[in-house]
């Protein structure tokens, strides 16, 4: 299979990210390389496609935007990692259900590496740690492609998550690598955790 692009893009405003993914998305052929993007960003609610603004419990000054991809409410700031995965589903012939086991194995795998057990559930996307979500998923698909991705609670402020039912969910507790007593750079957290993904995807990855 061919390799995916890694971008590390730094922190950058949720806004202008996502309308970027949209872009690349709308553009983009059968020669397009994948990539996936490695970001972080500052404090921003997001709504789902089906999301209920009932979910959002107090948003006080933290902006709400409303998107495209998948699922309910959920929070996105420093000290989360979020991967991107603009992938061709068609031309790797991944389903979207593939990719979403995809994208919580690797976070169980790189979890893993970190001494902590992790799992999915199957009635709610994402990964848990003794019930407690530590990462969120929401992707779309358009034109054959996926994007958004991922969004890995390495150590922000978890009280941005009482502010909203996470995901949709009334009192679903939430956790972080650093609040289980790990604490890492968030470097390396994004690049064990999109090498654990291309170890799932059996994708090599490059630099740009």
């Amino acid at each position: 299979m061919s390799a995916i692009l890694v971008r590390r893009l730094g922190r950058r405003d949720y806004a202008s990210t996502w309308r970027r993914m949209q872009a690349f998305t709308d553009v983009r052929d059968e020669t397009t390389a994948d990539e996936l993007w490695q970001v972080e960003h500052p404090p921003v609610f997001t709504l789902g496609l089906n999301g209920k603004s009932e979910h959002i419990l107090d948003a006080g000054d933290i902006p709400v935007i409303s998107v495209d991809r998948g699922g309910q409410v959920t929070y996105h700031g420093p000290g989360q990692v979020v991967i991107y995965t603009l992938l061709d589903l068609r031309r790797s012939g991944l389903g979207v259900r593939a990719l979403v086991t995809a994208l919580e194995s690797a976070v169980i795998d790189y979890l893993a590496t970190q001494g902590i057990t992790a799992r999915a559930r199957p009635d709610a996307p994402g990964v848990y740690v003794d019930g407690a979500k530590i990462a969120a998923l929401g992707l779309r698909v358009r034109r054959g492609g996926s994007y958004h991705g991922l969004a890995f609670n390495l150590d922000p402020d978890l009280s941005a998550f009482d502010r909203i039912n996470p995901c949709g969910y009334r009192g679903l507790a939430t956790t972080s690598l650093a609040a289980l007593g790990v604490r890492t750079d968030w470097g390396l957290a994004a690049q064990g955790l999109t090498n654990a993904l291309s170890r799932r995807l059996q994708r090599p990855l490059i630099a740009p």
